[in-house]
């Protein structure tokens, strides 16, 4: 029986020893590069273990992420992702169960949203990163800085596995908000630097991207 499409995707195969916070962080990661995540779902609980559902604001973005992430290699089990049967709660009241007040109110906090996006939007590209980071010579290694302290070795490789010519992530002990990524190519390294510049792995870090220093 097809389930028909909605913002909603449920995944299960997941491996059930990595815990539920990380489990939560992870999955917001790899999910989040689809667009805007609303709500991640993991239990714990015996019925509900190795599944989550996560919950996109756009039905597009669901839909890609589904086609993309069908079958990766998470946590070295593969996802089987499906829609789910029913819109999550935080769809529905988006959809229209919210009262007036409520709809006011978040256009209001939407707008501030969007007004402060776009104030931080040219910050990776521009002085931000030029001058704490100077940019050195294009190479095959990237540096990466500003990661939150939760970053992990998966988290970052899930990231930048998509991206053609991907080697291997090298974090620094001692300095979680550091690392390094290497590809085949300079050029390879070059497009995966250009897309995921200024990449939020949280609502506060924005990750930034240079190439490292030979």
């Amino acid at each position: 029986m097809d389930i028909r499409p909605n913002h909603t995707i449920y995944i299960n195969n997941i491996n059930d020893k990595v815990k539920k916070e990380e489990l939560k962080r992870s999955l917001y990661a790899l999910f989040s590069q689809f667009g805007q995540v609303v709500d991640i779902v993991a239990l714990k609980t015996m019925p509900m273990r190795g599944q989550a559902f996560v919950v996109f604001k756009e039905l597009a973005a669901a839909t890609n992420a589904l086609r993309q992430l069908q079958g990766f290699p998470f946590y070295n089990k593969p996802m089987r992702i499906q829609y789910a049967k029913t819109d999550s709660d935080v769809i529905s009241k988006m959809k229209g169960a919210y009262s007036d007040k409520e709809k006011k109110k978040e256009k209001k906090k939407k707008a501030q949203e969007t007004a402060i996006n776009a104030a931080k939007k040219p910050a990776p590209w521009s002085d931000n990163v030029c001058s704490q980071v100077p940019d050195n010579p294009p190479n095959c290694i990237l540096f990466l800085n500003n990661l939150p302290e939760e970053t992990n070795e998966m988290m970052l490789s899930m990231l930048f596995n998509q991206f053609p010519g991907f080697k291997e992530v090298r974090l620094v002990p001692g300095k979680h908000d550091i690392a390094f990524v290497e590809f085949d190519s300079e050029m390879q390294a070059g497009v995966a630097k250009d897309a995921l510049q200024g990449f939020r792995i949280t609502a506060t870090c924005a990750m930034k991207i240079t190439y490292a220093k030979k």
